[in-house]
């Protein structure tokens, strides 16, 4: 597999960059949560719907949770895109034996406190209007195996236009530990947040 580095020119770039592309391709950015920090790291549970995503939660990190961001790619896609591998990108190789190798890289990466990994469950982009979510496997293991106290967050990014000519990007989050998730249900528990998210949503901005 391909591990995740920081190079020291390109990851700050890339944070900047993040930065310029959000304030000139969206109207605003409005951050919905609450984080309480207990100084553990940052495990990020997020929708896939756009070539956005890594951006969105990246500039999340840098608003509100303030870690050294990884992120899961393809590996086919991490090679073709080679400098993700200097801002935190590691690989991941489908119906491989290097899958667990992978996963247990992500696992590593949340003993350390200052440390935030992105996974997207959902394995590929889906549109936004899909509210139905099934999860690839290998959530449950690195839930079941980082620590308890572990923070975990559930996002999910939506868009808007409204009367604007530019979208409006909501990014919406929930706030837990690995103990307060149960193994068996981390689908369910987004799947009811995203629902819970999306009708919130809508009553905003009505």
């Amino acid at each position: 597999m391909i591990t995740a580095t920081h190079h020291k020119i390109i990851y700050p770039l890339f944070k900047r960059l993040t930065r310029f592309m959000m304030h000139r391709n969206f109207h605003t950015v409005v951050i919905n949560g609450q984080f309480v920090d207990n100084g553990t790291a940052v495990l990020v549970i997020a929708n896939h719907v756009s070539w956005w995503d890594g951006f969105w939660v990246e500039y999340l990190n840098q608003q509100i949770l303030h870690r050294r961001f990884h992120f899961m790619m393809l590996e086919d896609q991490l090679k073709k895109h080679w400098y993700f591998q200097f801002t935190g990108g590691f690989s991941v190789k489908k119906q491989s034996r290097s899958v667990i190798e992978s996963l247990q890289y992500c696992i590593e990466l949340l003993k350390q406190p200052a440390n935030l990994v992105l996974m997207f469950p959902q394995g590929k982009i889906h549109s936004m209007h899909n509210h139905n979510f099934r999860f690839e496997k290998g959530i449950e293991k690195i839930v079941s195996e980082i620590s308890p106290d572990t923070q975990i967050l559930l996002v999910v990014n939506l868009i808007d236009y409204l009367s604007a000519p530019k979208p409006s990007l909501y990014i919406y989050f929930k706030s837990l530990t690995a103990k307060d998730i149960t193994i068996s249900d981390v689908e369910s528990e987004y799947q009811k947040f995203f629902t819970e998210t999306v009708q919130m949503h809508k009553i905003k901005t009505s």
